[in-house]
């Protein structure tokens, strides 16, 4: 099937587009939409209700659709049930594709959900996922799993490592991520205060205690930056540590988000479980700013020891402290470099493509 294509990219069932409530799935869309647009395809986005498009992607058509969010599955045990709420989203979404799959030349699934997974083989036209989690439950293991041995061109993966949670059939297609660097700004100084930064979902699988800990050790504030998922747990890491180590900064959308980011000698990446990718790893380093990684899961794909960052072992608050005390050699210019080469939007939009295109073609 020759482009450009009709394209249906459906968003995840965890708070609207704009929110933060989607975590790195919000970001994920929109430089692969933006990117895709750019490409010349037609691009539609179905969403929460609630939901915005960004500037880049404002000639998408939204189709939005009311619903409760569904359970997040990093919140869940591994043998956990498929569960869906009454009311829930994420069929109301997937009603709305059925009735719509028609008009367009592939369906492109960002939701890491039993449901589409599962529809996969039953939807008349082509059903991709980018796969934006690692294993977390064995439901979702078995589910992606089936699509792999139907069919494995209908899965990409953002790592290595990420795939490397499943029984795949052959070597999986790792498609990374792609931002706007534009909307970067590379800041070759930090500020003069030294600060250090962190990211992400105030949730206790991204392991905000420990670059709390780190902070503390060094005397030094620790810019955070999240939706506070998790209150209770937001409290109890500002009280392990002396009173203003945290500098809670709330979420931000990207523009004032990298103005700030931008500011600290270092971010700190400090995940508790397999992390897909690690967006906030490649948002740093656009901005010059080195990253100190715990070596698990996505981030240690991206960070390139001594160059862009530092890895350590994963869950080690001693190592952490000492990669972030002596890392003044690392050149912010050079992770900037790496960003430009390996994760504009651009070259996240041309993986993406090539991988549709391959998908349908015939088996």
């Amino acid at each position: 099937m020759t482009a450009p294509w009709r394209l249906l990219v459906v968003s995840t069932p965890v708070g609207a587009l704009g929110s933060g409530g989607g975590g790195g799935v919000e970001l994920t869309l929109e430089g692969l939409v933006a990117g895709l647009i750019g490409r010349g395809h037609r691009l539609t986005v179905l969403a929460a209700e609630g939901s915005r498009l960004s500037r880049a992607c404002a000639s998408a058509r939204l189709w939005t659709v009311a619903g409760v969010d569904q359970p997040s599955w990093q919140h869940q045990g591994r043998d956990a049930p498929v569960q869906i709420p009454a009311a829930g989203l994420l069929p109301a979404l997937w009603r709305q594709v059925q009735a719509h799959q028609g008009e367009f030349d592939a369906v492109l699934n960002l939701a890491y959900d039993w449901l589409p997974f599962w529809l996969t083989p039953l939807l008349p036209t082509p059903l991709f996922h980018l796969v934006s989690m690692g294993s977390v439950a064995t439901v979702m293991d078995e589910v992606i799993e089936a699509v792999a041995s139907s069919d494995q061109r209908r899965l990409a993966f953002h790592t290595r490592a990420q795939a490397g949670d499943f029984r795949l059939p052959a070597p999986p297609l790792v498609v990374g991520n792609g931002f706007d660097l534009s909307a970067y700004s590379f800041q070759a100084r930090p500020a003069a205060e030294p600060l250090l930064g962190w990211a992400g979902r105030i949730a206790p699988e991204k392991g905000l205690e420990d670059a709390a800990a780190v902070a503390a050790r060094l005397g030094e504030r620790l810019l955070v930056w999240g939706v506070r998922e998790d209150p209770a747990y937001a409290a109890a890491v500002e009280a392990s540590v002396p009173p203003g180590t945290i500098d809670w900064r709330g979420f931000l959308p990207t523009q004032a988000l990298q103005a700030e980011l931008g500011r600290c000698r270092l971010l700190l990446n400090t995940p508790k479980w397999n992390e897909a990718f690690g967006n906030v790893v490649v948002e740093a380093m656009a901005c010059g700013v080195p990253v100190v990684a715990y070596a698990r899961g996505g981030p240690g794909e991206l960070i390139v020891p001594g160059v862009t960052g530092l890895l350590v072992p994963a869950d080690d608050v001693e190592a952490l402290t000492l990669a972030a005390r002596g890392s003044a050699a690392l050149e912010r210019s050079a992770c900037r470099r790496w960003v430009e080469r390996h994760a504009s939007r651009e070259a996240f939009a041309e993986r993406i493509e090539t991988w549709i295109r391959d998908g349908l073609r015939p088996a």
